[in-house]
Parts: C-alpha cells; sequence; structure tokens
C-alpha cells in the first residue's frame, strides 16, 4: 500500500523483494492522522521489515513508521505502525490472520488435536511446528474470548431478538473452590456473564442477575432456567419479582427418572435371585458334576492371616481342593 505497507513474496530463509514489487516510499511526506490529541502531522521516522505464514505462502510486509514531532504533543516522538498491518497479523506474531483463523477452526471447530492441525497445515505448504500451533490455539481463543465480551455486538443481537431467555448454572471444580457462575440467553447462545463466587447465598446470585439485567437494557428477561437450587429459587425471586422460573430439561427428566431407575433396580435383584441356579442346572444336562462348594475357613486362621492387598492377591497360586 502506497507510503505505508509493501507486501512482498519472500523466499528462501532470508526474504528478498520479490521482482515486480518496488519498495514503499521513503520520502518524508506529511501525513495528518485522524484523532491526534495536538492535531498536527505525522512524518516518516523510519521502515522496518515483518516476515510473515500465510496461506498463501511466506509475504513480507515493508512498513512504514511515523512519529509526531511536536513537543506539545502527549504522544510526542511514539511510534505509529500502519493501521493496516493489523488485517495482516496480530502484533508479534509470524503467522497471518487467516493462518491462525484455520488453526482454531481445526482445533476447536473439528476437534483436531496439535499434531493433526499441524499435519494438515504440512498438507496445505505451511511449516508450523507443535508450540508454535499450541500458540496459535491459545491467541485464536483470546480472539473469541474479545468477540464475546464485545458489549456492542451483544446490545444489539439482543435487541434485535427483543427478549432474554435467561440459564444460569454453576460449576465446581472442587470442594471448597470457587463456584464458577454462568450466565447465558437459551435463544441466542450468547454468554452474558462469567464469574467464580466463594459463596452461592441469595445475595450474591441475586447480584449477579441485578448486573445482568442492568446491561441488556432495555431488553427483557422473560424468564429463567436453572437447576431449582434454593438459593437460586429465591434469587431470582428477589431480583426477578414476577418473572417466570422453571427446572431445565436435563434436571427435570433426571428427577422424573427416579422412580424408574429405583424401579428397575428392584427388578433387577429379583432377576438375579431367579437366574442364580441356572448354572447348576446347565451342568446337570451336560452331564458335568457340580463343583464342590469350598469348606470354610477357620474363624482363627482367618484373624491371624493379614487381607493379601490388591496387588499381591494377583500373585498367589491357586487355591487346592481340600
Amino acid at each position: 500500500m502506497k507510503d505505508h505497507l509493501n507486501r512482498e513474496h519472500a523466499h528462501g530463509p532470508y526474504p528478498q523483494p520479490a521482482p515486480g514489487h518496488p519498495p514503499a516510499d521513503l520520502g518524508a511526506v506529511a501525513h495528518a492522522l485522524p484523532g491526534m490529541q495536538c492535531g498536527g502531522t505525522l512524518w516518516v521516522a523510519y521502515q522496518t521489515r515483518r516476515t510473515l505464514t500465510t496461506l498463501e505462502g511466506r509475504v513480507r510486509l515493508n512498513l512504514t513508521v511515523r512519529r509526531c514531532h511536536n513537543p506539545d504533543c502527549k504522544r510526542y516522538h511514539r511510534p505509529y505502525r500502519p493501521a493496516e498491518e493489523g488485517g495482516w497479523a496480530l502484533p508479534q506474531s509470524e503467522a497471518g490472520l487467516d493462518v491462525v483463523a484455520l488453526v482454531g477452526a481445526l482445533r476447536c471447530g473439528a476437534h483436531r488435536s496439535v499434531p493433526e492441525v499441524r499435519q494438515r497445515r504440512r498438507e496445505r505448504g505451511v511449516l508450523l511446528a507443535e508450540r508454535t500451533v499450541t500458540n496459535l490455539v491459545y491467541r485464536y481463543e483470546e480472539l473469541v474470548a474479545l468477540r464475546l465480551a464485545d458489549q456492542s455486538r451483544l446490545r444489539e443481537k439482543l435487541r434485535q431478538q427483543g427478549r432474554v431467555l435467561l440459564a444460569r448454572d454453576g460449576l465446581a471444580p472442587d470442594v471448597g473452590h470457587a463456584i464458577l457462575w454462568v450466565l447465558r440467553d437459551c435463544l441466542s447462545g450468547e454468554v452474558l456473564l462469567a464469574r467464580s463466587l466463594l459463596s452461592a447465598t441469595e445475595a450474591a446470585l441475586a447480584a449477579l442477575i441485578t448486573e445482568v439485567q442492568q446491561a441488556l437494557l432495555p431488553v427483557p428477561i422473560v424468564g429463567v432456567v436453572s437447576d431449582g437450587q434454593w438459593s437460586i429459587r429465591t434469587a431470582v425471586r428477589s431480583a426477578l419479582p414476577g418473572v417466570p422460573h422453571q427446572l431445565c430439561q436435563f434436571h427435570y427428566l433426571c428427577e422424573a427418572a427416579k422412580p424408574i431407575y429405583e424401579a428397575d433396580r428392584h427388578a433387577k435383584k429379583e432377576l438375579k435371585k431367579q437366574v442364580r441356579g441356572v448354572r447348576p442346572s446347565e451342568q446337570a444336562l451336560e452331564g458335568r458334576p457340580a463343583p464342590k462348594p469350598r469348606p470354610p475357613v477357620p474363624t482363627a486362621w482367618r484373624c491371624a492371616a493379614p487381607a493379601p492387598t490388591t496387588a499381591a492377591r494377583r500373585w498367589l497360586p491357586p487355591v487346592c481342593s481340600w
């Protein structure tokens, strides 16, 4: 791009300019930058180069860096890199945004492992180490997190939707750890709030609901879905009076299946009682004598001999018949 960024294809370990691609203009051409605090102009300070790995191959960028020469400006002598550079790659990254997007799609969308993602990149001519692939997955997750945290995008999407069906649930990694509470919209699938709390009291949960309600104004919350925990019920009743609150389908089906599960357990016990005598009958029909039951071990022996461990039990010799 003229006076700012010049793209060149790179060849070999030390990239050289490809023929037919002239370098960027090195002249001291003045340019005004919109939004400057002093309202002055930016002058060319120096030029730098940057090599990127894209899906089309290795690309070298010639960057024209500018600075403000007004001593009264708060941004005095701070470098301004071309804005077009952000459309190619992230800061301090050697991979283009197209490579980051494809790695993230293979890892998070297609659920490929890191070696599989690296092999797919190798098939397309993009050579990346496994550690580089892992770092690109982290960068992709950061970009997705920034996208989900964009409140203006979220408000516009919910405004077009017209209503919010709030779902909330908590996940405790282990006993005594903080509980991660997630509040999301069931209609759009967007996560509205995620926060860790040490306690699940009514006041703490009601504060989360109030925070989401204030962030979503003027989109109304028409319903709440949860697992039916008592503290959640009271928090919803205090923060959203008059809003319907119901049990989620998964927990509802689990509660409905409990009587059937208990009846099935009882039927399984009764069936086992009737089937236990089948094996001796089969052996009698085949003409083989049924195995003799082992005599009980004397009580004195059982008290004196320690119980073998699981590892030692594997190496014990077979018990001989008495």
